[in-house]
């Protein structure tokens, strides 16, 4: 195989590469101006400081849904049926 200049032994052009590379580290790339531009960092700094203080969309939609005393009541019940049946079925492995 003949030696190509800017090329290397798999055919990759040498010189493309680098200049990729320095488009990459110069944030230069196609992707990242792209994507960097359709991103509003106001509406981004804002969904931040909602979701810190809990004033997420879900946050609090779902927390006025919850019935707290009947979450209590139904863990309490749940305890209960756990002893009554811890009795009943303790002494059975003896």
């Amino acid at each position: 195989m003949a030696n190509r200049p800017n090329q290397s032994q798999a055919g990759t052009n040498i010189q493309q590469v680098r200049q990729q590379n320095a488009q990459s580290a110069a944030g230069q790339g196609q992707f990242g101006t792209e994507f960097a531009s359709e991103t509003n960092v106001q509406e981004v700094r804002q969904q931040n400081a909602q979701s810190a203080a809990g004033q997420g969309q879900f946050g609090t939609e779902f927390a006025s849904e919850t019935n707290v005393q009947e979450v209590r009541q139904q863990n309490a019940q749940s305890q209960a049926n756990r002893a009554k049946n811890a009795g009943q079925f303790g002494g059975q492995n003896s």
